[in-house]
Protein backbone atom coordinates (compact mmCIF):
# COMPACT_ATOMS: atom_id res chain seq x y z
CA UNK A 1 0.00 0.00 0.00
CA UNK A 2 1.29 3.57 -0.97
CA UNK A 3 1.00 5.53 2.07
CA UNK A 4 0.72 9.26 1.22
CA UNK A 5 -1.38 12.66 1.70
CA UNK A 6 -3.43 11.28 -1.36
CA UNK A 7 -4.21 8.00 -0.07
CA UNK A 8 -4.90 9.28 3.76
CA UNK A 9 -7.66 11.64 2.45
CA UNK A 10 -8.91 8.92 -0.40
CA UNK A 11 -9.15 6.63 3.25
CA UNK A 12 -10.50 8.91 5.27
CA UNK A 13 -13.32 10.08 3.17
CA UNK A 14 -14.42 6.99 2.48
CA UNK A 15 -14.32 5.52 6.02
CA UNK A 16 -16.17 9.00 7.28
CA UNK A 17 -18.75 8.49 4.80
CA UNK A 18 -19.12 5.04 6.21
CA UNK A 19 -19.36 6.25 9.59
CA UNK A 20 -21.93 8.33 8.72
CA UNK A 21 -24.20 5.79 7.10
CA UNK A 22 -23.26 3.72 9.89
CA UNK A 23 -24.60 6.55 12.57
CA UNK A 24 -27.71 6.91 10.44
CA UNK A 25 -28.49 3.67 10.85
CA UNK A 26 -27.97 2.62 14.41
CA UNK A 27 -31.13 1.09 16.16
CA UNK A 28 -30.05 2.34 19.65
CA UNK A 29 -28.45 4.94 21.59
CA UNK A 30 -25.88 2.41 23.24
CA UNK A 31 -24.98 1.55 19.86
CA UNK A 32 -23.73 5.25 18.85
CA UNK A 33 -20.51 5.29 20.12
CA UNK A 34 -19.17 2.03 17.94
CA UNK A 35 -21.35 2.50 15.02
CA UNK A 36 -19.03 6.00 14.37
CA UNK A 37 -15.86 4.86 15.19
CA UNK A 38 -15.58 4.31 11.25
CA UNK A 39 -16.39 8.53 11.12
CA UNK A 40 -14.04 8.83 14.08
CA UNK A 41 -11.48 6.92 11.95
CA UNK A 42 -12.03 8.24 8.81
CA UNK A 43 -11.50 12.03 10.16
CA UNK A 44 -8.31 11.19 12.08
CA UNK A 45 -6.93 9.63 8.54
CA UNK A 46 -8.04 13.18 6.93
CA UNK A 47 -6.73 15.08 10.08
CA UNK A 48 -2.97 13.45 8.85
CA UNK A 49 -3.63 14.09 5.41
CA UNK A 50 -3.79 17.81 6.58
CA UNK A 51 -0.38 16.69 8.80
CA UNK A 52 1.43 15.59 5.26
CA UNK A 53 0.86 18.74 3.75
CA UNK A 54 2.40 20.79 6.57
CA UNK A 55 5.36 18.57 6.57
CA UNK A 56 4.76 16.80 9.75
CA UNK A 57 6.43 18.89 12.96
CA UNK A 58 4.37 19.71 15.95
CA UNK A 59 1.45 22.22 14.29
CA UNK A 60 -2.42 21.58 15.62
CA UNK A 61 -2.69 18.79 13.11
CA UNK A 62 0.36 16.72 14.76
CA UNK A 63 -1.64 17.38 18.27
CA UNK A 64 -5.37 16.54 16.83
CA UNK A 65 -4.08 13.37 15.34
CA UNK A 66 -2.11 12.25 18.53
CA UNK A 67 -4.91 12.91 20.94
CA UNK A 68 -7.35 10.60 18.90
CA UNK A 69 -4.87 7.93 18.57
CA UNK A 70 -3.06 7.98 21.98
CA UNK A 71 -5.48 8.98 24.84
CA UNK A 72 -8.82 8.51 22.96
CA UNK A 73 -9.05 5.40 20.86
CA UNK A 74 -8.52 3.30 24.17
CA UNK A 75 -10.99 4.24 25.94
CA UNK A 76 -13.97 4.82 23.24
CA UNK A 77 -13.53 1.39 21.90
CA UNK A 78 -13.51 -0.60 25.04
CA UNK A 79 -16.39 2.28 26.32
CA UNK A 80 -18.45 1.58 23.38
CA UNK A 81 -17.96 -2.66 23.04
CA UNK A 82 -19.33 -2.54 26.80
CA UNK A 83 -22.09 0.14 26.21
CA UNK A 84 -23.52 -2.49 23.28
CA UNK A 85 -23.05 -5.62 25.40
CA UNK A 86 -25.26 -7.51 26.06
CA UNK A 87 -25.54 -10.17 29.11
CA UNK A 88 -23.42 -10.09 32.29
CA UNK A 89 -21.16 -12.30 31.52
CA UNK A 90 -19.67 -10.28 28.76
CA UNK A 91 -19.73 -7.07 30.84
CA UNK A 92 -17.49 -8.79 33.37
CA UNK A 93 -14.91 -9.69 30.78
CA UNK A 94 -14.94 -6.66 29.19
CA UNK A 95 -13.92 -5.11 32.71
CA UNK A 96 -10.15 -6.03 31.99
CA UNK A 97 -9.93 -3.91 28.62
CA UNK A 98 -11.79 -1.09 30.12
CA UNK A 99 -9.41 -1.01 32.82
CA UNK A 100 -6.53 -1.08 30.62
CA UNK A 101 -8.29 1.14 28.37
CA UNK A 102 -8.73 4.01 31.00
CA UNK A 103 -4.88 3.36 32.91
CA UNK A 104 -3.08 3.76 29.05
CA UNK A 105 -5.10 6.58 28.25
CA UNK A 106 -4.14 8.52 31.28
CA UNK A 107 -0.69 7.63 31.03
CA UNK A 108 -0.89 9.23 27.71
CA UNK A 109 -2.83 12.03 28.34
CA UNK A 110 -0.39 13.03 31.02
CA UNK A 111 2.23 12.92 28.72
CA UNK A 112 0.58 14.82 25.67
CA UNK A 113 -0.04 17.45 28.45
CA UNK A 114 3.15 17.58 29.51
CA UNK A 115 5.32 17.33 26.42
CA UNK A 116 5.16 17.74 22.65
CA UNK A 117 4.76 15.48 19.99
CA UNK A 118 5.97 15.41 16.99
CA UNK A 119 5.69 13.83 13.38
CA UNK A 120 8.21 13.05 11.15
CA UNK A 121 7.19 12.38 7.53
CA UNK A 122 9.53 9.83 6.79
CA UNK A 123 9.49 8.59 2.87
CA UNK A 124 5.80 6.76 2.69
CA UNK A 125 4.61 6.83 6.46
CA UNK A 126 4.63 9.34 9.00
CA UNK A 127 6.66 8.34 12.51
CA UNK A 128 4.97 10.17 15.90
CA UNK A 129 7.71 10.74 18.56
CA UNK A 130 6.11 11.03 22.59
CA UNK A 131 8.42 11.06 25.39
CA UNK A 132 7.66 7.86 26.75
CA UNK A 133 8.75 5.23 29.33
CA UNK A 134 7.94 1.85 29.10
CA UNK A 135 6.98 1.39 25.64
CA UNK A 136 6.39 -2.29 25.28
CA UNK A 137 3.86 -1.90 28.58
CA UNK A 138 2.01 0.80 27.53
CA UNK A 139 1.21 -0.50 23.80
CA UNK A 140 0.23 -4.24 25.50
CA UNK A 141 -2.14 -2.07 27.56
CA UNK A 142 -3.47 -0.18 24.50
CA UNK A 143 -3.70 -3.24 22.45
CA UNK A 144 -5.53 -5.47 25.01
CA UNK A 145 -8.04 -2.25 25.32
CA UNK A 146 -8.97 -2.13 21.50
CA UNK A 147 -8.23 -5.60 20.25
CA UNK A 148 -9.01 -7.37 23.34
CA UNK A 149 -11.95 -5.88 24.04
CA UNK A 150 -13.72 -6.41 20.24
CA UNK A 151 -12.34 -10.11 20.38
CA UNK A 152 -14.27 -10.48 24.04
CA UNK A 153 -17.49 -8.80 22.98
CA UNK A 154 -18.63 -11.76 22.59
CA UNK A 155 -20.50 -11.23 18.91
CA UNK A 156 -19.16 -12.22 15.29
CA UNK A 157 -18.90 -9.03 14.11
CA UNK A 158 -16.47 -7.43 16.46
CA UNK A 159 -14.57 -10.85 17.02
CA UNK A 160 -13.92 -10.78 12.91
CA UNK A 161 -12.84 -6.64 13.15
CA UNK A 162 -10.90 -7.44 16.18
CA UNK A 163 -8.70 -10.75 14.61
CA UNK A 164 -8.26 -8.12 11.94
CA UNK A 165 -7.09 -5.51 13.95
CA UNK A 166 -4.77 -7.59 15.62
CA UNK A 167 -3.40 -9.31 12.70
CA UNK A 168 -3.10 -5.92 10.99
CA UNK A 169 -0.63 -4.89 14.24
CA UNK A 170 1.50 -7.69 13.94
CA UNK A 171 2.32 -6.59 10.33
CA UNK A 172 2.70 -2.88 10.96
CA UNK A 173 4.77 -3.61 13.84
CA UNK A 174 7.18 -6.36 11.87
CA UNK A 175 7.01 -3.78 8.51
CA UNK A 176 7.27 -0.22 9.95
CA UNK A 177 7.78 -1.04 13.47
CA UNK A 178 9.28 2.81 13.86
CA UNK A 179 6.01 4.19 12.41
CA UNK A 180 3.62 1.71 13.73
CA UNK A 181 1.25 4.13 15.08
CA UNK A 182 0.70 5.48 12.22
CA UNK A 183 0.28 3.02 10.50
CA UNK A 184 -1.98 0.75 12.50
CA UNK A 185 -4.28 3.06 13.02
CA UNK A 186 -4.53 3.82 8.96
CA UNK A 187 -5.47 0.21 8.95
CA UNK A 188 -7.89 -0.11 12.05
CA UNK A 189 -9.47 2.54 10.00
CA UNK A 190 -10.16 0.20 6.99
CA UNK A 191 -10.87 -2.63 9.16
CA UNK A 192 -13.71 -0.65 10.97
CA UNK A 193 -15.62 -1.06 7.87
CA UNK A 194 -16.26 -4.15 9.14
CA UNK A 195 -19.56 -2.25 11.46
CA UNK A 196 -21.63 -1.44 8.86
CA UNK A 197 -21.87 -5.44 8.68
CA UNK A 198 -22.48 -5.12 13.04
CA UNK A 199 -24.76 -2.02 12.51
CA UNK A 200 -27.10 -3.63 9.97
CA UNK A 201 -26.81 -6.99 12.51
CA UNK A 202 -28.12 -5.20 15.58
CA UNK A 203 -31.43 -6.02 16.41
CA UNK A 204 -34.15 -3.55 17.89
CA UNK A 205 -33.44 -2.99 21.60
CA UNK A 206 -36.64 -3.82 23.67
CA UNK A 207 -38.21 -1.42 25.84
CA UNK A 208 -36.59 -1.06 29.41
CA UNK A 209 -38.60 -3.18 32.04
CA UNK A 210 -41.74 -1.12 33.03
CA UNK A 211 -40.97 1.31 30.24
CA UNK A 212 -44.04 2.43 27.81
CA UNK A 213 -44.22 -0.56 25.20
CA UNK A 214 -45.00 -0.29 21.40
CA UNK A 215 -48.53 1.21 20.90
Amino acid sequence: MCWSPVADLAAGTAVAAVGVVCVARVRSPRDLPLAALPLLLGAHQIVEAALWHAGGGTGPATLAWAVIALPLLPLWVPAGVLLAATGPAVRRRLSLPMAAGAATAGVLAHALATGPVTADVRGRTVAYTLGLTHVPLIAAGYLLATVGALLLSGDRWLRALGWAAGAGAVVCWAVWRWAFVSTWCAVAAVCSLVLWGWVRSRPHRAPAEGGPGPR
